[in-house]
């Protein structure tokens, strides 16, 4: 049965195993407020095999994807010096976490400018789509800061050293184009297509065998620290486990047979 819950600062639709969360504060580009915080890891929440959930998109509304921290909340704060470390540690850390350990393929659609933290959380993301207008920037070194909220690993792990340290020292805008020529995303998609595509995408992913998914991902990531050898072993446990899942035997079942497979996520 769809889900839908919509407050102030997070719209979340649940139908048919995928759930669309939204950035909703269009009016300051979706930046970050201490209520977008507690919203958005209460959705986040959500996204769970309880609530039917087998592929999750995040998007932002308006002209924007994400501006990072609203800095203008921040500067009404009585405090002059604000502990960024504990605000990275209770808000933006724990998203990052949730977003990258959900057993599920997480689809990212960019519609516009994704800036500081929001660049982070959109290549958290498992497979990232961007609008031809949208942008990346890491706007840190322009207020004396480092890139954080996993900013200073997805980068040199995504694009190498020196594109890193390029887009962090000097905090250009990336266009979408290039952020895929570069390989920093999957895709660029005309502003009038990203979401339609992604949602299409998105309904496909959400039938499809969703704990060999879950593996594949489990899988690619450990690929960065593993040696090959160790990386072999990692294959031998993992394709044990995805043998003995029950979508295995539909898929199998299904080719042989010659029809279509309807895989249940188990």
């Amino acid at each position: 049965m769809p889900t839908r819950e919509h407050n102030n600062t997070i719209l979340l639709d649940i139908s048919d195993g995928l759930a669309i969360l939204t950035l909703n504060r269009p009016d300051r580009l979706n930046s970050f407020t201490a209520e977008m915080f507690k919203d958005l890891k209460k959705a986040l929440n959500k996204i769970t095999p309880e609530q039917g959930v087998r592929c999750l998109i995040i998007t932002g509304s308006g002209r924007a994807f994400c501006a990072g921290q609203d800095l203008n909340q921040r500067a009404e704060t009585k405090t002059s010096t604000p502990d960024l470390s504990a605000s990275l540690e209770k808000n933006y850390n724990p998203i990052i976490r949730k977003i990258t350990e959900l057993e599920i393929p997480v689809l990212c659609a960019v519609n516009g400018v994704a800036a500081g933290a929001g660049s982070s959380i959109a290549l958290a993301c498992d497979i990232v789509f961007a609008a031809r207008s949208a942008s990346f920037i890491q706007a840190f070194c322009k207020i004396g800061l480092i890139p954080d909220a996993g900013g200073t690993w997805l980068l040199p792990h995504k694009l190498g050293r020196a594109r890193a340290l390029g887009l962090s020292l000097l905090g250009d805008k990336l266009p979408a184009q290039k952020a895929e020529e570069w390989g920093l995303i999957w895709k660029c998609v005309d502003d009038n297509k990203l979401l339609e595509e992604v949602v299409a995408i998105g309904k496909q992913l959400a039938t499809q065998p969703t704990k060999g998914l879950s593996l594949i991902k489990r899988a690619i990531d450990k690929s960065f620290t593993n040696s090959l050898s160790e990386q072999l072993d990692l294959e031998r446990d993992l394709q044990g486990i995805a043998g003995e899942t029950k979508d295995f035997q539909e898929g199998v079942a299904a080719f042989l047979n010659k029809r279509n497979p309807t895989f249940n996520g188990n």
